[in-house]
């Protein structure tokens, strides 16, 4: 599972947010999505930050639908992020002048990774498949991604 934010890319200068889930690390895509996000983001920090609250809900989506049709589920969910700011603010609950203005409902994440629901990992940007969902890559690396996209 991973996520990622374009910052402040498009007319109205808000981000991209992107994610998408795989069942197993080597099976296709079981879901994704790529929607501008509905506040303006102030940092990239702030964008991926919006990004990791997207998939860390759609996470907890998933996981209640695998309990409904009665599947095992590992946990914690691992979320991978390109974002070493975003990753650091999630897992430090100390409130800082830098950080005041981002929104409180987005600092839920804390919680979900104090409650042991998800882990939030590192990802270096040239291995985040979800750039697919948040900027024009090159036909190069849409051809590096696309094993990954469709289980291929």
């Amino acid at each position: 599972m991973v996520c990622d934010a374009d910052w402040g890319s498009s007319d109205y200068r808000r981000s991209i947010t992107g994610y998408c889930f795989q069942l197993s690390k080597d099976g296709p895509l079981i879901s994704w999505k790529s929607r501008k996000q509905p506040t303006v983001a102030l940092s990239t920090c702030e964008a991926e930050y919006m990004s990791l609250s997207s998939a860390i809900q759609e996470a907890k989506f998933l996981l209640q639908l695998l309990n409904d049709f009665q599947v095992e589920s590992s946990n914690p969910v691992s979320l991978c992020c390109d974002n070493q700011c975003a990753i650091a603010l999630a897992k430090n609950p100390v409130q800082h002048q830098r950080s005041k203005h981002i929104d409180i409902r987005y600092h839920y994440i804390r919680q979900e990774i104090e409650r042991g629901f998800v882990t939030v990992k590192y990802v270096s940007s040239s291995n985040n498949v979800a750039d697919i969902f948040t900027k024009a890559l090159s036909g190069q690396r849409v051809k590096v991604f696309i094993p990954n996209v469709f289980g291929i």
